[in-house]
């Protein structure tokens, strides 16, 4: 769900270090590299995003980036999950001291 909500915030500009900064910026916990790949990898599958390759940086030894774009499905199941997650929170009252009441 951080990847897809990431993807939406990016746009085109979307890769894999802008991803992880977009998720650990947001949620304010720190985010393994590795685990954005390979969530990446598995929403791939399932047709959630695709991949596309950039042009060369505009340096000296410029690689090009591997981009990623969040497809209709992707957004649907972004929209669904998190329709899910409200009806699982409503009526919760959550406090700091990490109760429920």
């Amino acid at each position: 769900m951080y990847v897809l909500a990431a993807l939406e915030h990016l746009g085109e500009d979307a890769y894999g270090a802008s991803i992880q900064a977009e998720i650990e910026s947001r949620s304010e916990r720190p985010t393994p590299f590795g685990s954005v790949y390979v969530t990446l990898e598995r929403l791939a599958k399932k047709g959630f995003v695709t991949f596309w390759i950039g042009e060369p940086r505009p340096v000296q030894g410029g690689r090009s980036r591997k981009h990623v774009r969040i497809t209709p499905a992707g957004r649907r199941a972004l929209r669904e999950s998190a329709r899910s997650l409200d009806r699982m929170l409503a009526g919760l009252r959550l406090n700091t001291d990490g109760g429920n009441r």
